[in-house]
């Protein structure tokens, strides 16, 4: 099962609570106070795991909760401090306040951690109020409570570059072909149900992480279909590979179904729609492939759409030398 949206409480662990003792030794006759000071509690860490790829264990336990921390005991001994709570998640995963709607932090890195909660201290025991005035003191404190924190947890996957298109547009099969991932392949919209990631290695010194986005349809960016709930998985590539079927299933109009992607792009993120494009038109082996590129050249006013075969690798080697040249243009820019 793949998850990239859950909410979570987490709760940090109660401080302990002081002690009232005072010493009875035969050589301390008035020995006075020796309460110990209560163990603070646990806190609650997230921490951004690599290969952890889902957020599925926190889909069937909502509530996260750390130690408590022990008492504080005689003989001016301190109770024992609660145990830190670890989750690890994805690098990637975005945590956001679901109080306030507040994005609070964004781990992208493996060992990137932050403190969702912190634990309560410990109460003081009686030692801590002797004075000269005060020897034989009463008073203690109790523990403080720990910090509670509800939370969404959203992932959105890290790609160098996306694949983006309406349903059967071959990103599977693309995402199969050049890397060693083995996404779900089938002649039926919606195959892909979540993104799927592979690795793509150009020669001996270059490579770049792919995203299969399941396929988007008209009125994504509102929340049709599958697109709404994926379309953040994009927000991180720098580049997108943007593939056009030339005889879909549904016998619609290629070049009206790319303007469709793209709207859906401008619609939910200005920004998104702004990252350079490569624009491909998939399955060159059949007959319409090549009229469907010629016209859709001639509409975007451009020369460097490529057609590729899966199927037949026709023009793969160079839609990767491509892939991997318009990446480093980017990143040179970026930094």
């Amino acid at each position: 099962m793949f998850v990239d949206r859950v909410e979570i409480e987490v709760i940090a662990g109660r401080g302990g609570d002081g002690c009232m003792a005072f010493r009875r030794e035969k050589h301390y006759p008035r020995g006075g106070p020796s309460g110990g000071d209560g163990g603070n509690g646990g806190s609650v860490v997230i921490r951004a795991k690599s290969g952890v790829n889902s957020l599925v264990s926190f889909a069937h336990q909502r509530h996260w909760r750390a130690d408590d921390g022990g008492p504080g005991t005689g003989s001016d001994c301190h109770g024992r401090s609660g145990k830190n709570l670890v989750l690890d998640v994805p690098p990637g995963t975005v945590l956001i306040d679901k109080e306030i709607g507040l994005e609070i932090r964004d781990l992208v890195n493996d060992g990137d951690e932050i403190v969702a909660a912190r634990g309560g201290k410990g109460g003081w025991g009686n030692h801590h109020f002797k004075s000269s005035t005060n020897q034989a003191p009463r008073e203690t404190t109790s523990g403080g409570l720990g910090e509670s924190r509800r939370l969404i947890l959203e992932l959105k996957s890290i790609a160098d570059v996306g694949l983006i298109g309406l349903p059967n547009a071959g990103k599977s099969t693309m995402l199969s072909r050049l890397s060693r991932a083995r996404p779900e392949i089938a002649d039926y919209p919606f195959t892909t149900k979540f993104p799927n990631l592979g690795m793509v290695q150009v020669d001996l010194e270059r490579s770049f992480v792919l995203a299969d986005i399941p396929g988007l349809i008209e009125g994504a960016a509102d929340g049709h279909g599958l697109g709404h709930d994926f379309l953040r998985h994009i927000q991180r590539a720098g580049l997108l590979v943007h593939l056009v079927e030339p005889s879909p299933m549904d016998q619609s109009d290629p070049i009206a179904n790319y303007w469709t992607i793209r709207k859906e792009l401008e619609q939910y993120s200005h920004e998104l729609a702004q990252r350079p494009e490569i624009v491909v038109i998939t399955k060159a082996e059949l007959p319409e492939a090549e009229e469907i590129h010629q016209k859709l050249s001639a509409e975007l006013q451009r020369n460097d759409i490529q057609l590729v075969s899966a199927a037949t690798g026709l023009g793969m080697r160079q839609f990767v030398q491509r892939i991997a040249e318009k990446l480093a243009e980017y990143r040179s820019v970026a930094s």
